[in-house]
């Protein structure tokens, strides 16, 4: 949503910035996982978005795009019993939330939740809010094996155009009829972050909480400093320091939950237009957003440093495994090298989807994967066992 006329400010309007949690430092497990964000992948999400049209409430357009997120978490490795609809009813329309849940090792029942609406206004929304549309989907495809100390929600919120009705359902129907009340730890909101194009987008603009209740303010300052600590810490952006202003967060706001932000520091005119699309934004800045956000979701939920870098160190060591003949076509022969435990086998696109998954168990020294059908491409071989996981890029032709 445009920002211009709805930046809300109050009688104290400055709070101390010196209010600070424990020192952060640079954890090279959390870069790992950011430096994997792909490009591409943004593009594609921003593309497949764009694609659906407008996304407006009762649409067919809207129905699409809820079933195209709930297919990606899915090719992810999300379960069904993660993947939950979140049904209301506005304005003799049926709108549905999308709610993502991962649960955490240490405090399974307190919640980081990041969030952005994927519902649209005149226009295809690319920037507002395809944008942080597609920064949820990479981060919730790199964290998807990842402990967290706190388990996270990634919700996609429909109804945001027509006044916050998506989120401000949740809150009253979900976050305040738990029993007991839901234990939020923070709301992390990213909305239209696609920048402009044309223009040179290194900065992204932090947003702390200065409205009333004021109960929430000085913890909403400190994660805020947090978020922009970890901007510098695991991105190549600038930071910018502001207020909320009228986006999904409000509704937690609202309800003394404590929230941060993220929004476009060159601010777009094209959102709530036909022109809200790729030409007008910068793809490559919402790369850069989405690895400053993922680093930070790692701070907030705490993510587990030790099982990060067991499985990128398995990676970068492969055991002798050898996966041939490379070009492959219809079979993918594996040497099992050194491993001598059963293993998995998987096939993953570009995407991310799991095109093949097999269970090789009392390995032979080779065996034979066998696949009709499959696109050609450049696909991840990945091949675990509880312990060690190897990951062999392979063209298929």
């Amino acid at each position: 949503m445009i920002r211009l006329l709805y930046r809300k400010f109050c009688c104290c309007a400055i709070i101390l910035i010196g209010i600070s949690a424990k020192s952060q430092v640079y954890i090279p497990a959390y870069a790992a996982v950011a430096d994997q964000c792909a490009e591409a992948n943004i593009l594609s999400n921003l593309t497949d978005f764009q694609n659906f049209g407008i996304k407006y409430r009762g649409t067919a357009a809207q129905a699409n795009a809820l079933a195209w997120l709930e297919s990606k978490y899915a090719a992810f490795g999300y379960t069904a019993s993660q993947i939950q609809e979140d049904s209301y009813t506005y304005s003799g329309s049926t709108c549905k939330n999308l709610v993502i849940t991962k649960t955490g090792t240490l405090y399974p029942n307190i919640f980081v939740i990041v969030d952005a609406h994927y519902d649209t206004l005149n226009g295809p929304g690319t920037n507002d809010n395809g944008s942080g549309t597609a920064i949820l989907l990479e981060m919730a495809r790199l964290m998807v094996n990842v402990p967290t100390d706190y388990s996270i929600r990634f919700i996609h919120f429909s109804g945001e155009e027509d006044g916050l009705k998506g989120s401000g359902h949740y809150v009253n129907s979900i976050v305040n009829a738990t029993n007991p009340k839901m234990n939020i730890r923070l709301v992390f909101n990213i909305d239209q972050v696609g920048g402009v194009a044309g223009m040179v987008n290194n900065t992204i603009t932090c947003e702390r909480d200065l409205s009333t209740p004021t109960s929430n303010n000085a913890a909403s300052n400190t994660m805020t400093n947090e978020l922009i600590t970890c901007v510098g810490l695991y991105s190549s952006l600038n930071t910018n320091l502001s207020n909320a202003y009228s986006s999904d967060y409000v509704p937690f706001e609202n309800n003394g939950e404590v929230i941060t932000g993220f929004y476009e520091t060159n601010e777009s005119t094209h959102p709530h237009s036909s022109s809200d699309t790729l030409e007008n934004m910068d793809p490559v800045y919402v790369y850069n957003v989405a690895k400053a956000a993922i680093g930070a979701v790692l701070h907030f939920a705490v993510a587990s440093e030790s099982v990060i870098l067991d499985v990128t160190q398995s990676e970068a060591k492969d055991y002798e495994v050898k996966c041939y003949p490379n070009p492959a076509k219809n079979l993918l022969n594996i040497s099992r090298g050194d491993l001598t435990e059963d293993y998995t086998f998987k096939l993953a696109d570009s995407n991310g989807k799991m095109v093949i998954t097999q269970k090789i168990t009392n390995p032979k020294p080779v065996e034979t994967i066998r696949f009709d059908s499959i696109a050609t491409g450049v696909y991840s071989a990945i091949i675990e066992t509880e312990t060690k996981r190897i990951v062999k890029k392979i063209q298929i032709q």
